[in-house]
């Protein structure tokens, strides 16, 4: 054999050789592109995945806070109701409270014809009060006390020496509460004061 004959032998030997190469390192490229590919699908995948975690812990913690705000409500309105379920009743009451204290207004613990009925009113009406404040019904006597208008009704003002101005003078009714909400205000006469107070004031106001 000629050595043109081998030269040429060798050079498609050599021909072969780097097609060979040249097509594995195509297909090692296109795997490395594929496998590329299939990295960003699945970093996606993961991000949507978590992102949809994080939705659904917000959805569960808001609904948590919701439950907590609702069993919460729920608490004090059923503390509402036991509290102030007597309150209809309560006023009921009030008529039969004023009439023992018109009764013992109206017979005099002195006389002996009215002691004995004087004493009975009198130990009836400390019996019902009692028996009502264990549900929260309480009296209010602001008598010699400052005019307070959250809890008493002015039915007038008289000028009086004894008490100072804007100092309950009297109590025409009592009024009451229940668990520290207002049932019927006070019916109250206020002081003006005496005429000392009454100049004083005109002073002040000139």
């Amino acid at each position: 054999m000629s050595n043109e004959s081998i030269k040429a032998e060798q050079d498609l030997i050599q021909e072969g050789v780097e097609s060979e190469v040249s097509t594995e390192e195509a297909s090692l490229i296109d795997e490395l592109t594929q496998a590329n590919f299939r990295i960003e699908e699945l970093e996606q995948l993961l991000a949507d995945a978590l992102a949809k975690v994080d939705e659904q812990k917000d959805s569960v913690i808001r609904a948590a806070a919701e439950v907590d705000n609702i069993r919460r409500r729920a608490a004090m309105d059923v503390e509402k109701a036991n509290k102030f379920a007597l309150e209809k009743f309560a006023n009921e009451l009030l008529p039969v409270l004023d009439n023992m204290e018109r009764a013992l207004q109206g017979t005099n613990p002195q006389d002996e014809t009215t002691k004995a009925m004087y004493e009975g009113v009198e130990l009836t009406q400390k019996s019902f009060l009692t028996a009502v404040a264990k549900f929260g019904v309480k009296p209010i006597d602001p008598q010699g006390q400052a005019f307070n208008p959250d809890q008493h009704q002015a039915i007038g003002m008289q000028p009086s020496v004894e008490y100072p101005a804007n100092t309950v003078m009297l109590v025409m009714q009592k009024g009451y509460e229940l668990n520290s909400r207002l049932l019927r205000p006070a019916m109250v006469m206020v002081s003006q004061g005496g005429p000392s107070q009454e100049s004083a004031s005109i002073d002040i106001e000139a």
